[in-house]
């Protein structure tokens, strides 16, 4: 660690803001804006995974640079590069998940060793991980590696939650915002060690933010306010400026001297009680994590009994059916309309039919995402009744199919 003393602190400027409710407000914003603006650029403007990922892994490139860049903290700099870490960390876990088939439980194993081989390496380099010390360019490359980590980490704890464990958003938010809760009171009222709960939190309320955001976009029919993806995203986005305009007039979360000073104190705590406190609730998650894992186990076999999704997939077909016919009538308004059904009967299906048969389920949702932007991105009549009827061969197979 470089040594650093309190006349070392004066000519530093700290990068990062102070933890207000400010703060976690924005972050929260931040994370929903992952969610929906992901969906907006890969299925309502038609970009596509892959397309959307390359935009939005430059763009995050571009912000971090100039973040790296900047001399002291800049709360529109800031808050940027936040929000597109969040939309690029969304990405990662869904393009390891829809193209490169790997499970949800596999990303969330990667994550966390990632995650905590960051933190370790970190304070064995910085003897801290706080925020408050966040004044020199290594210190900075640690602080935004793990907050990519806990993006790409949040999000695929949040989607094996609600998706593979099929407890909905709603729920899974309700369940992650009581645990965020249990983490305040430790924080506040038990005394528990402010960096560690920081970044406990700062995981959760990734799928936290999440939940909000498919709570807002997902239809009614769904248990959602049915207000879609690109309103919400417009609605948090303009929210998110809001703040940050009002943080960069007021500076209320500037880091002050004082801070700056506690910095020292926080790099010269008591390992003991970290590492005490760090145990119980690593014991509590733990925990909870196996009482997870065996309702998994017996959720999953109650609906996996035959290991494949034939004949399960008789209402998808007759709606692209239905589509195949607007698209042949060059009526693209009802063809966009079934569209939407198209996307909320798969929604609504995917908790029962993905855990039985994980490589069927990305295929299928693979191939109704193409159709889905196909017919929402192009007035091109050809294209979107061939992308229809490759979808139905698809669907058709697997329908039919009889594995074992």
């Amino acid at each position: 660690m470089e040594s650093l003393n309190k006349n070392d602190l004066k000519g530093l400027m700290i990068k990062v803001p102070e933890v207000t409710i400010f703060f976690w407000i924005i972050k929260v914003l931040c994370t929903t804006v992952g969610e929906t603006f992901a969906d907006f650029l890969n299925i309502n403007l038609g970009f596509g995974l892959e397309i959307t990922s390359i935009i939005m892994g430059v763009a995050f490139t571009v912000a971090l640079f100039t973040q790296f860049r900047a001399k002291k903290y800049i709360p529109g700099i800031y808050w940027l590069t936040v929000v597109l870490i969040s939309v690029f960390g969304t990405l990662i876990t869904d393009n390891m998940v829809e193209n490169m088939n790997v499970r949800l439980t596999t990303s969330i194993i990667m994550f966390t060793t990632l995650l905590s081989a960051t933190f370790i390496v970190w304070f064995i380099s910085e003897k801290t991980l706080s925020i408050h010390s966040i004044f020199t360019a290594k210190r900075e490359v640690f602080y935004w590696l793990a907050i990519l980590f806990t993006f790409a980490l949040g999000t695929a704890v949040g989607d094996y939650v609600a998706e593979e464990l099929s407890l909905g958003y709603t729920l899974t938010g309700l369940i992650v915002f009581g645990i965020i809760t249990a983490v305040f009171i430790s924080w506040k009222y038990l005394k528990f060690n402010s960096i560690l709960t920081f970044w406990i939190a700062y995981v959760l309320t990734r799928p936290l933010g999440a939940s909000l955001g498919d709570f807002l976009s997902q239809p009614k029919s769904l248990g959602g306010l049915g207000i879609g993806a690109t309103y919400t995203s417009i609605i948090f986005l303009s929210a998110i400026l809001l703040v940050v305009v009002f943080l960069t007039a007021t500076k209320m979360d500037k880091i002050t001297r004082n801070k700056e000073r506690k910095s020292l104190a926080e790099i010269s705590g008591t390992k003991k009680s970290i590492f005490i406190q760090a145990s119980v609730i690593c014991s509590v998650f733990i925990v909870a994590g196996i009482f997870i894992g065996s309702y998994a186990a017996s959720h999953i076999k109650t609906i996996a009994n035959k290991n494949d999704l034939s004949s399960e997939l008789t209402s998808f077909i007759s709606i692209e059916n239905d589509m195949k016919g607007y698209i042949a009538a060059n009526d693209l308004k009802d063809a966009r309309s079934k569209a939407d059904g198209l996307e909320n009967e798969w929604d609504s299906q995917e908790g029962s039919l993905r855990p039985q048969n994980q490589k069927q389920w990305t295929e299928i949702d693979s191939t109704i995402d193409r159709v889905l932007t196909s017919v929402r991105s192009t007035d091109n009549v050809g294209k979107c009744k061939s992308t229809i009827e490759n979808s139905l061969k698809v669907l058709a197979q697997i329908n039919s199919s009889n594995n074992s």
